[in-house]
């Protein structure tokens, strides 16, 4: 006990602390500033308690088996958007011997209303029978008009979903997304199979197939919409390196489980840029405000 006690020590001396100073550093230069209402110290500790009970997917410790850089970067990751797991915003999810830092849909709403000074991000789905109206103003969907009967209202008959971003200055940006693209989205993940088609029975997109097309077309209204934005700040370049980090890990690991393995005349499988839904209960989409 005392010597895995010595051996955290160690750990947290080494990324942690490295962290912590690398943080401070950014602050005293000016390049950092966190929301009001957030305290990157509390974020760590809440970080570092999560990553005690974190496991890969041999249910090994992510403490042990990742390399102290990762966890150091995961880290950094995090406390650079104002994020934390005690809120949910964040997983961190092992990929061979690489920690990433993955953001929750609700992470990046808050981002992206720490970026924008965004008033609310809100999302809605669209059913058979719906009356959708808009118009298309160099290249963005302006004037959305929506009218819903409730009885539309079924999963079965979802046949897209939009978010709705509302700027501090009331300027409106919209995203649509048909039931084809979230599907696509959705299929990008490692529990969707290769040659399936819709949501397995069953599984959370099944059984919360509008929350699901809900959390996918906010996420891609934030992403597009900070990506367009011309802030080059601290802030987006951790955002956009997280994205790059996972996707490059997920792949690696692949490639490793799949180094011994003969295969013949098969596709490549894009990696899973999420966790598995299936396992966890769909986060509940927050409507307008900053309260999630």
């Amino acid at each position: 006990m005392a010597e895995q006690r010595n051996e955290l020590a160690l750990i947290k001396k080494d990324t942690v602390d490295v962290v912590a100073g690398k943080v401070k550093e950014f602050q005293e230069k000016g390049e950092l500033h966190f929301p009001a209402n957030y305290s990157p110290e509390n974020a760590m500790k809440s970080a570092w308690l999560t990553l005690q009970s974190t496991v890969d997917r041999n249910k090994k410790p992510a403490l042990e088996v990742c390399t102290k850089d990762s966890v150091a970067n995961a880290l950094l990751d995090m406390v650079v958007q104002g994020l934390t797991p005690a809120k949910k915003q964040i997983y961190f999810i092992v990929y061979g011997n690489q920690l990433v830092c993955q953001r929750s849909y609700f992470g990046t709403m808050a981002v992206t209303k720490q970026v924008t000074g965004a008033k609310s991000i809100d999302a809605a789905v669209i059913y058979d029978g719906d009356e959708v109206d808009y118009e298309m103003e160099n290249g963005r969907i302006v004037n959305l008009k929506h009218k819903q009967k409730f009885g539309n209202i079924d999963k079965e008959k979802i046949i897209g979903a939009y978010a709705t971003i509302v700027l501090s200055d009331d300027n409106v940006y919209n995203e649509l997304m048909t039931i084809e693209e979230l599907r696509k989205a959705w299929s990008k993940a490692q529990f969707w199979g290769k040659d399936q088609k819709v949501e397995k029975a069953g599984s959370t997109h099944d059984e919360f197939k509008q929350e699901m097309a809900k959390k996918t077309v906010i996420n891609r209204a934030c992403k597009k919409f900070l990506n367009s934005s011309d802030d080059s700040s601290l802030v987006i370049n951790h955002f956009n390196r997280q994205d790059e980090v996972r996707e490059e890990a997920a792949l690696e690991e692949e490639l490793e489980q799949n180094a011994n393995k003969e295969y013949i005349d098969v596709e490549y499988q894009e990696v899973n840029a999420e966790p598995k839904e299936e396992e966890k209960d769909p986060e509940p989409v927050a409507q307008g405000g900053p309260g999630f």
